[in-house]
């Protein structure tokens, strides 16, 4: 069965950290580009990273969104098919679920910024979520 598995979620103090996984079954992540998006109550979904095999500088390999740069950090491993999230000095802003998602790899290939902006429509693969709640 062809899936994405999220976990690593929880609730956390603010300035707290957590670290997402999302791990690939029935397929492998060698010729898929990742993303990370995360959706909270009353907004739409939002890019928030992604990790492309893109060349290109200027948000073209990797990508993060304005109000979480400097704080996560996405990456990946291809051996163990699996793509993480590392989220520090959270803020309850960052309250949401959080989903990771895999677009097979285009040529040209798309940049970070085109797949965690415009090219959301065409990921091939979502995982089901997993709840972030930052609180104290």
């Amino acid at each position: 069965q062809v899936q994405l598995v999220e976990s690593g979620g929880g609730l956390v103090q603010p300035g707290g950290s957590l670290r997402l996984s999302c791990a690939a079954s029935g397929f492998t992540l060698d010729y898929y580009d990742i993303g990370w998006f995360r959706q909270a109550p009353g907004k739409e979904r939002e890019g928030i990273s992604c990790l492309s095999s893109s060349k290109s500088s200027s948000d073209g390999r990797t990508y993060y969104a304005d109000d979480v740069k400097g704080r996560f950090t996405i990456s990946r491993d291809d051996a163990e098919n699996t793509v993480y999230l590392q989220m520090n000095s959270l803020k309850p802003e960052d309250t949401a679920v959080y989903y990771c998602a895999a677009i097979r790899r285009r040529r040209p290939v798309y940049t970070a910024w085109a797949i965690c902006v415009s090219r959301v429509n065409e990921y091939d693969y979502w995982g089901q979520g997993t709840q972030v709640t930052v609180s104290a």
